[in-house]
C-alpha cells in the first residue's frame, strides 16, 4: 500500500514538463523580451534611467508621491522595516516592540520584523477570505504595539481602511504587504497605498513579473530619503548631494559619503525595461485572470457532481480583486484523504502548491527563534493550511480542453478511498 506521508512531489523538484495545468506559465510577451534584449544591447545593465522611468510611472498610477524599485518584493518588506526603526526617522519603533502579523504569511514579510528587534505576535485570519479582519487586528493590539503588517492576500483584502485609522490613531506603524495584489482596489483605491509603506513584488508568479524584482511606495520625503540610502549602501547620492555633502563633510570625496547604514537591493535596467512594459497592460493582465477564475468557479459549482466538496475566498463587495492563484478549501470531510488526493492529482498533471506557507507559526523556524513562546493555536490559519491548496491563474483565456481538464481532475475527490 502506498505511504502518503513520505510523497515527494514534483512540483518541489523542479520538474515541471510533466505537467498539462501548471501553477506557472511563460510570463514574458515577445515585448518583453525584446526590452530586456535592448538593455543588453546598450550595455548599461545597472540601475539608471529606466529604473528612474519605472518608479515615477508606478508611483504616478498608484497615486504615492514616492517609489523605489528594488530587487524583490522580501528587499521591499526588508527596507520597509528597517526605514521604519531608522534614526533618521522622526517616529520610528525600537528594538523590543510589538509588531502584529498574520499567522498566514510568507518568511520575508516576518523576518524583517524579527531582523529589526521586533517582537513579532500573530493573528489568526478569516476563513472567508484568508485576510486578518480588522476587528481581529484591533483585538490583538496592546501599549507594545508599534507596528502591523497588513498583508493583502492573494489579491484580495480586509477592512484595512479602519485598520489603518486604529493604527494612526495610536501611532502604529503600517507595512501593507501587497507582494501578492498589484492593481487591487478597496473602494476605489489601490491596495498598497492606504499603509505608511507599501511593498510590492515582481516575481515570476504575481500580477507583473521581471523574474525577480519590487517596489516600495511612500508618501513623506522622511521616508524616501531613508529609503534611498539603505537601498544602496547607505550612499547618498540624490538631487543636489554633491553640493550639499561637500559643504558638509568638506574632508570628504563628496561622491562617496555614507549617511546611513544600508544594502546593495538594487535592481537592474533589465528588471525595470522588463516590468515596465508589463505594467503598461496590468489591466489587461488582471482582466483575464479574474475571467479564468470565474470560468473555473462556474464549471466546479455547476458541475453535476458537485456536492460542496470544495469552496473558494470569497471577495467583499468593496474590493476590486487582482488574482495571481486559485486558492481551494476542501470540505473538511474529506481531510483525512488530502494527501492522498494532492498526489493522485499532481500525478494526472495539475501542479498545485500550499496556500501561501499555510500557518507559518507551524514552520520550524518559528520553534527556532521562539516566535510562539505561549504555543499559541490559529484555528482558521491551521485549517486552511489543512484543506487548502493552490492552483495557478494564468494571463492567456483558459481553453475549452484545459477547463474540463481541471474540473475532472478535482472531482477525483470521490474516487479516493
Amino acid at each position: 500500500m502506498q505511504n502518503y506521508n513520505n510523497l515527494k512531489f514534483s512540483s518541489f523538484s523542479g520538474s515541471r514538463s510533466n505537467y498539462k495545468y501548471q501553477l506557472l506559465e511563460n510570463g514574458f510577451s515577445k515585448s518583453d523580451i525584446l526590452k530586456g534584449i535592448e538593455v543588453l544591447k546598450t550595455q548599461k545593465i545597472t540601475m539608471g534611467e529606466k529604473t528612474l522611468a519605472f518608479e515615477k510611472e508606478f508611483a504616478k498610477k498608484m497615486g504615492a508621491k514616492y517609489a523605489l524599485m528594488v530587487n524583490s518584493g522580501s528587499s521591499a518588506n526588508l527596507l520597509a522595516a528597517f526605514a521604519a526603526c531608522n534614526p533618521l526617522r522622526k517616529k520610528r519603533f525600537k528594538p523590543g516592540d510589538e509588531a502584529l502579523i498574520p499567522a498566514l504569511c510568507w518568511p520575508t514579510s516576518l523576518w524583517p520584523l524579527v531582523q529589526t528587534g521586533l517582537k513579532p505576535k500573530f493573528v489568526d485570519i478569516d476563513k472567508d477570505t484568508l485576510n486578518v479582519s480588522a476587528e481581529s487586528f484591533i483585538k490583538k493590539i496592546t501599549k507594545k504595539t508599534k507596528v502591523i503588517m497588513l498583508i493583502n492576500v492573494l489579491g484580495v483584502s480586509s477592512n484595512i481602511e479602519k485598520i489603518v485609522k486604529f493604527a494612526k490613531r495610536k501611532n502604529i506603524i503600517v507595512i501593507e504587504d501587497n507582494c501578492e495584489a498589484l492593481g487591487a482596489k478597496l473602494n476605489n483605491k489601490f491596495l498598497g497605498t492606504y499603509g505608511n509603506f507599501g511593498t510590492f513584488s515582481f516575481f515570476y508568479s504575481h500580477q507583473i513579473t521581471s523574474g525577480e524584482g519590487g517596489m516600495i511606495i511612500c508618501n513623506e520625503k522622511e521616508d524616501y530619503n531613508i529609503l534611498l540610502a539603505l537601498r544602496s549602501h547607505g550612499w547618498s547620492r540624490g538631487p543636489n548631494s554633491y553640493k550639499i555633502n561637500a559643504k558638509k563633510f568638506p574632508s570628504l570625496d563628496p561622491r562617496y559619503i555614507f549617511i546611513n547604514m544600508g544594502f546593495n537591493l538594487r535592481p537592474t535596467e533589465i528588471q525595470a525595461s522588463i516590468a515596465r512594459n508589463q505594467f503598461s497592460r496590468f489591466e489587461k493582465l488582471r482582466f483575464i485572470r479574474s475571467e479564468n477564475r470565474k470560468k473555473i468557479i462556474e464549471k466546479v459549482i455547476n458541475d453535476k457532481r458537485f456536492n460542496n466538496q470544495f469552496s473558494f475566498i470569497k471577495v467583499p463587495k468593496n474590493i476590486k480583486p487582482s488574482f495571481m492563484g486559485l486558492p481551494i478549501i476542501i470540505n473538511k470531510k474529506y481531510a483525512d484523504i488530502k494527501k492522498k488526493f494532492i498526489y493522485i492529482i499532481e500525478k494526472k498533471g495539475l501542479e498545485t502548491r500550499p496556500i501561501i506557507s499555510g500557518s507559518f507559526v507551524n514552520q520550524p523556524s518559528v520553534n527556532l527563534f521562539k516566535l510562539n513562546p505561549k504555543k499559541e493555536k490559529f484555528l482558521n490559519s491551521e485549517s486552511i493550511q489543512k484543506n487548502g491548496f493552490l492552483i495557478g491563474l494564468h494571463t492567456k483565456k483558459i481553453k475549452k480542453k484545459e477547463l474540463n481538464f481541471l474540473v475532472n481532475t478535482l472531482f477525483l475527490i470521490d474516487k479516493i478511498k
